[in-house]
């Protein structure tokens, strides 16, 4: 990747921090369910966003 400046650094740090908020809600959501099919729908959002945290996170290496 080509080098960024500290404002694109910085949108970048903010996706990855909303992106991991999203996660650790998720999972706490998920966790304190006890319904079968909320828990399943909960941690398949987190999933997806861990997905969109490891893309993002590619991206600056």
């Amino acid at each position: 990747m080509s080098q960024l400046t500290a404002k694109e650094l910085s949108s970048f740090q903010d996706l990855l921090s909303g992106e991991e908020l999203l996660i650790k809600k998720f999972k706490m959501l998920a966790e304190a369910t006890t319904d079968v099919e909320l828990k399943a729908q909960f941690t398949d959002i987190a999933n997806h966003h861990q997905q969109h945290f490891d893309t993002i996170y590619e991206q600056l290496q």
